[in-house]
């Protein structure tokens, strides 16, 4: 099993480090990551024009992985835009301030809510619609944006994602990697993910109640589709607002979340998932930004000009907050797919991608018994993880949990489960700052700054996941 090391992957786990620390420390890591990806080219091609080439390379394929993302919170958020400036938006979300009170229940009902639809639909296509409807509420009683961007990542990409117990992809995956029932990694993870998930959720809002009394809360704000600068060609009117019926306005508002609701029966009936879901709630805030234009400067006779400047105002944010994102995600695909797609065959014969190599180094290296054997798991998770996919490796964290239980003779379907919840909550979007971007950007924060309010509380629910594993295999 083992694989051999080269400079490529010793260059790489260098620049890991590297930008950890940048991130750690609240510095910008895009000239390291370029750095970085300036020097695995010059390994992978000895030439100089082959690695500057790289770099403008690396960034296109970044760009594409993450344009469906881009595109739906553009979307989302032109389409926020309207709604806000009609008063649509408050009209909707008036009768649910009456549940959520509180900062402390908007935190945790925009969780739960989260963690359920999450289940049902993965976390891209919920936080677009529980973001959209919930998060104006939650300002309104209290609750910080980044708070709101918090539970929504925590809840959707980290419980709901990392057990993964209606879709069944995850678990489907480790299982077939190690040669076990799906059933059997289910269930040995139900405790491992409700581990897990007390004691980020918790400990997260614990930290956050705790920077707010000392006055040391940071809210990581970036902009947000209530706040975005009006346009000044084909903008919106001078006063930001767009005068509109009550009885028009109450319609729409009552309108606007059946169609949500019929996109979510939709994704029933037609066992719609992931990117297809996702581009079901798309389409319709497309269609919803049309009509209410229209509907709403139907006066002006402006409406078509208005759709084109709501889009464009959409746009602007999405690349505004996915261009500091692009780069480190750039780096961080060469670790997986990218860097066969970009340098050709250049890694050794039965070569993973790089970072699946560094894991199955460590655990070549590792002495095998239980509590190694957790710990392991856990870190090789984390590190498959940090491609941002958070799917990518755990095919391999389930073929390592298969070797080691066979070499203990037990725990087959706790490490292997394990290692699955510990590359979700890495690298399926509560850690990486690209994988979680969907949460910052509709929230309007930084997904640097949500990042590094996770890390904490992810870091101690690893830990005592990893303890309460030890326990179990």
């Amino acid at each position: 099993m083992g694989i051999q090391l080269t400079a490529i992957h010793w260059v790489y786990l260098v620049f890991i480090v590297f930008i950890l620390a940048l991130l750690i420390k609240r510095r910008d890591t895009t000239m390291i990551c370029v750095t970085g990806i300036l020097a695995l080219g010059l390994l992978a091609t000895a030439t100089l024009s082959g690695s500057v080439s790289g770099i403008f390379n690396s960034f296109v394929y970044a760009t594409k992985e993450l344009l469906g993302t881009i595109m739906i919170i553009s979307i989302i958020v032109a389409m926020s835009r309207i709604l806000i400036i009609t008063g649509i938006n408050e009209t909707m979300v008036s009768p649910l301030t009456r549940f959520l009170r509180t900062p402390a229940m908007a935190y945790w009902g925009i969780g739960l809510i989260m963690m359920v639809t999450s289940f049902f639909f993965w976390p891209s296509p919920a936080v677009a619609l529980v973001g959209a409807v919930l998060l104006p509420v939650a300002v309104r009683v209290g609750l910080p944006a980044l708070g709101a961007a918090v539970a929504m990542n925590l809840f959707g990409h980290g419980i709901a994602l990392s057990g993964d117990y209606i879709i069944q992809g995850a678990p489907k995956l480790t299982a077939d990697a190690a040669g076990l029932p799906v059933s059997s990694v289910m269930q040995a993870s139900i405790p491992l993910v409700a581990v897990m998930g007390i004691v980020t959720t918790v400990s997260a809002f614990w930290m956050m109640k705790r920077d707010q009394k000392n006055g040391t809360w940071r809210d990581g704000r970036v902009a947000s589709p209530g706040a975005a600068e009006p346009l000044t060609d084909a903008g919106t009117e001078d006063e930001g607002q767009v005068l509109m019926s009550d009885r028009l306005r109450k319609g729409l508002a009552i309108a606007i979340p059946l169609l949500f609701l019929l996109d979510v029966t939709g994704m029933f009936v037609l066992h719609l998932q992931g990117g297809d879901a996702t581009a079901l709630v798309g389409g319709t805030a497309v269609l919803i930004l049309i009509v209410v234009t229209l509907l709403a400067h139907r006066g002006q006779g402006q409406g078509l000009e208005k759709i084109t400047a709501y889009l464009i105002e959409g746009f602007i944010f999405g690349f505004k907050v996915f261009g500091p994102v692009i780069p480190i995600a750039a780096f961080f695909y060469l670790g997986d797919a990218a860097f066969t797609e970009l340098y050709g065959k250049v890694l050794p014969d039965g070569s993973h991608g790089i970072v699946n190599d560094l894991g199955v180094a460590l655990a070549d290296h590792v002495p095998l018994n239980g509590a190694a054997s957790a710990v392991t798991l856990t870190v090789i998770g984390a590190i498959t993880g940090l491609d941002g996919s958070g799917f990518s490796g755990i095919s391999l964290a389930g073929s390592i949990a298969g070797l080691f239980a066979a070499a203990i003779h037990s725990g087959a379907a706790t490490l292997t489960a394990l290692g699955q919840v510990a590359a979700i909550w890495v690298g399926g979007g509560t850690l990486i700052p690209w994988a979680l971007i969907p949460a910052a950007a509709i929230c309007g924060v930084s997904p640097f700054e949500l990042a590094r309010r996770n890390l904490k509380p992810v870091l101690l629910g690893l830990a005592a996941m990893t303890i309460v594993a030890m326990f179990l295999v």
